[in-house]
C-alpha cells in the first residue's frame, strides 16, 4: 500500500469520524435542550442532515442570545431547511409512509417558524430588520421606515449604505455611486463588500465613466471576480498604454486600502 493510499484512508477514516461525532453532538444537544423542538425536524433521516444541523444548532445561539439579527438569520436558516425538504418530499422511500409524514410534519413546522418570525419583528425599528423585511418580504411599511432613516448615524454602516444603494440604482446612479462608495469607507479589511466593487464598476460604465470604470473592474478582480481576457477589456475601453498602466497604478492602491480599511473616495479622481 503507498503513502498515498494511506493518505487518503487516513482522512476519510477523519471525515467519518467527524461527521458520526457532529451527530451525536447534535444528538445530544437536542436532549439537554428540549426547547429546540428538534422532534417536530425530520431526525433520524438521511436527507436534508446539513440543512438540519445548521438550523438546531443556530437555534441554541438563539436561545442564548435572541437577538433580531439572529432571528433573521434563522429565518434564512429554515429557508434553506424548507427548500431541501421540498426535494427530499419528491424521493420515493422503502418506508414511504411514516417518512413522508416525518418530512411534511417538519415542512410544515418551518413554515411556521418563518411566520412566527417574521410576527416578532414586525414591530421593530431597527434598520437592518426593516431592510430585511422590505428586500425579502416586500413588506412596504417596513420599506419607508427604512428610507425615512436616511441620514442618520444607524444607516451610517457598511451594511447598511449598500442597503440604501440597493434602493437607488434604477432610481439616482449619481446616489447610488455616492453610497456605494460610502458603503466601502466604512467598511474594515476582513469585510470588503465585493458586491458594491461590482456595482460601482458596472455604473460607472453606465454613466460613462471609464477611467473610474476600468480601475474598479480592476479592483473586482482581484477579488476573483470573473472578467474577459485583458486584450479584450483593453480593446473595450481603448486608452492608450500610458493610461492603462496609470489607471493600474490606482487601482493596486484601491485594492490596497481597501485590504487595510483606510479606503477613500479620493483614491479614484474621476
Amino acid at each position: 500500500m503507498n503513502y498515498i493510499k494511506i493518505v487518503l484512508i487516513a482522512a476519510s477514516a477523519l471525515a467519518l469520524g467527524g461527521c458520526f461525532e457532529g451527530r451525536k453532538n447534535t444528538e445530544q444537544l437536542c436532549t439537554d435542550n428540549p426547547a429546540l423542538r428538534c422532534e417536530k425536524l425530520n431526525m433520524n433521516d438521511g436527507q436534508c442532515r446539513i440543512p438540519r444541523t445548521d438550523l438546531i444548532w443556530h437555534r441554541f445561539e438563539v436561545m442564548k442570545n435572541p437577538s433580531e439579527a439572529n432571528k433573521i438569520v434563522e429565518y434564512k436558516f429554515l429557508m434553506e431547511y424548507r427548500k431541501c425538504l421540498e426535494l427530499a418530499s419528491q424521493i420515493q422511500t422503502i418506508d414511504q409512509t411514516e417518512l413522508r409524514q416525518k418530512r411534511f410534519n417538519a415542512l410544515v413546522h418551518s413554515g411556521n417558524e418563518q411566520e412566527r418570525i417574521v410576527m416578532e419583528l414586525r414591530s421593530s425599528q431597527q434598520p437592518q430588520t426593516l431592510y430585511f423585511l422590505w428586500s425579502q418580504l416586500g413588506d412596504e411599511h417596513a420599506r419607508r421606515a427604512f428610507l425615512q432613516m436616511e441620514g442618520s448615524p444607524e444607516l451610517d454602516t457598511a451594511e447598511m449604505q449598500y442597503a440604501l444603494a440597493t434602493y437607488y440604482t434604477n432610481r439616482d446612479k449619481q446616489k447610488t455611486i455616492e453610497l456605494l462608495n460610502r458603503s466601502l469607507e466604512l467598511s474594515t479589511g476582513d469585510n470588503v463588500n465585493v458586491e458594491a466593487v461590482k456595482s460601482l464598476a458596472s455604473i460607472y460604465y453606465h454613466v460613462q465613466n471609464k477611467e473610474a470604470a476600468y480601475i474598479w473592474t480592476q479592483v473586482a478582480s482581484e477579488y476573483d471576480v470573473p472578467l474577459v481576457p485583458k486584450r479584450q477589456l483593453q480593446l473595450l475601453y481603448g486608452f492608450n498604454d500610458a493610461k492603462y498602466d496609470q489607471l493600474d497604478d490606482m487601482a493596486a492602491e484601491v485594492e490596497s486600502a481597501l485590504k487595510s480599511g483606510r479606503f477613500r473616495r479620493s483614491l479614484v479622481p474621476y
